[in-house]
């Protein structure tokens, strides 16, 4: 595999934005140096993240990964005057202009310009309109609180001042409920933050019988138990039999086979695709007018899990096992913000797991437990170049660098925004076929 991004002092992330349903409305792509003591999103080097841009949204085709959903990139004064931003799509990227960019009658009639192309623009942490942005208000599609300070003292009185205006209002560093529920009273529309992608156990709550049989069936294949145990404990389950038939006859599946049973269905599918399909139905929700491809921690768990494995697959190609347990990883590591329950809990009911999938989940520790650091890395405020500077020359990681990492996790949220819509189209075509049965 080849990773031609000449530019390998810039790593990509991403953090989601939902609306107020939870649905996932766009990304913020993250531009971050590869200098360890740059923490922060790239804006001096106009140059490095624009040749970054280019080549994630040309050669790595980043805006059909990120499955057609809105793409925020910020815009310092430099970045925006290049032709660079001509390349994007004004369909799907948002241009999030930052509080360092200072309002001149330059910078608004190049706004002007963008927004007549099509673009939709952003101001960046906002808490008061000023009369230094106010030149940009009438070409502004969102705007981002931040939620810092005194922002519940001063978000009301902005609220009110773009109310009679077309502008969506975007709460960012959303970290606990109570800020979001005050948001939300408000009438802000959009949130980012890690209260939606990295929910706090608040209280155990225990599973349903639905989870306990995925739990269960999880554990029997970690066993390497007979087809027959497995066979049983589906047929305990009718629902979860049927989706398994589905699952195996679909013509997406590639088997021209009519399956008829389940011992057929589950010899077929195999141990492996079977216990992957478990693992991501934790993640299916209950609530159907939410679409899957809309379920930021479906997205963020499969990217992960995608992610880890490839990155297994590139240092060590030979070590299959290893590959398997760092997709595992990469789910498991997200059930317990699905489910509201502890990582001890959920590991307390699958007995079988190795050790160092254990002390990878509890304690980000070991190789799967670095590596789980590096995902996580990608999805935070947080700078994966420290991490990785600490274990690029051992020999587990000899291969990891920016461009390699950046290519492979491009490639991972393509998988996941695939996975997504293929979810959802069985969803949608089960629940036309329930509306069909009840004419």
């Amino acid at each position: 595999m080849s990773y031609r991004m000449d530019n390998s002092s810039i790593y990509l992330g991403r953090q989601p934005i939902l609306d107020r349903d939870g649905r996932l409305y766009g990304y913020e792509l993250l531009f971050r140096s590869a200098q360890a003591q740059d923490r922060a999103v790239v804006r001096d080097d106009s140059a490095a993240t624009a040749t970054v841009i280019t080549r994630a949204f040309g050669e790595l085709s980043l805006g059909k990964a990120l499955d057609a959903k809105k793409v925020f990139i910020n815009i310092g004064e430099e970045l925006l005057f290049s032709d660079v931003l001509e390349f994007l799509s004004p369909e799907q990227v948002v241009l999030e202009i930052l509080e360092t960019v200072a309002i001149t009658p330059r910078v608004v009639a190049r706004c002007e310009d963008l927004r007549g192309k099509g673009f939709t623009l952003a101001l960046d942490d906002i808490l008061e309109i000023t009369p230094a942005i106010e030149p940009l208000l009438p070409l502004v599609g969102i705007i981002k609180l931040l939620l810092l300070d005194d922002w519940a003292e001063k978000a009301p009185r902005l609220v009110e001042a773009v109310a009679q205006r077309p502008i969506k209002l975007l709460a960012e560093r959303v970290e606990t409920r109570e800020q979001f529920q005050k948001c939300a009273a408000l009438g802000i529309s959009l949130f980012q933050g890690y209260f939606f992608t990295r929910p706090s156990v608040l209280q155990g709550r225990a599973l349903s019988q639905d989870r306990l049989t995925l739990m269960l069936l999880l554990n029997q294949i970690l066993e390497d138990a007979d087809t027959a145990v497995l066979e049983n404990t589906f047929k305990n389950t009718p629902a979860l039999s049927i989706n398994l038939l589905r699952l195996t006859n679909s013509v997406a599946f590639g088997h021209r086979v009519q399956i008829i049973s389940l011992r057929h269905a589950i010899t077929l599918l195999g141990r492996r695709q079977l216990q992957r399909w478990l693992q991501l139905l934790l993640f299916s929700s209950n609530d159907r007018h939410v679409q899957l491809g809309d379920n930021p921690l479906l997205q963020l768990a499969a990217t992960r899990a995608c992610l880890m494995e490839k990155l297994v697959r590139m240092e060590k190609p030979s070590e299959q096992t290893l590959a398997e347990l760092a997709f595992m990883v990469g789910i498991m590591s997200q059930v317990p913000a699905i489910l509201d329950i502890s990582m001890k809990e959920v590991l307390s009911q699958l007995t079988n797991l190795p050790p160092m999938v254990h002390e990878a989940l509890l304690d980000r520790a070991g190789y799967l437990g670095q590596l789980l650091s590096i995902a996580e890395s990608l999805e935070s405020d947080e700078n994966p170049a420290s991490l990785i500077e600490r274990i690029s020359d051992s020999r587990d990681f000899r291969k990891l660098r920016p461009a390699a990492l950046n290519y492979l996790h491009c490639e991972a949220m393509a998988w996941a925004a695939n996975l997504g819509q293929a979810m959802d189209r069985r969803d949608t075509r089960e629940t036309t076929e329930k509306n069909h049965e009840n004419i």
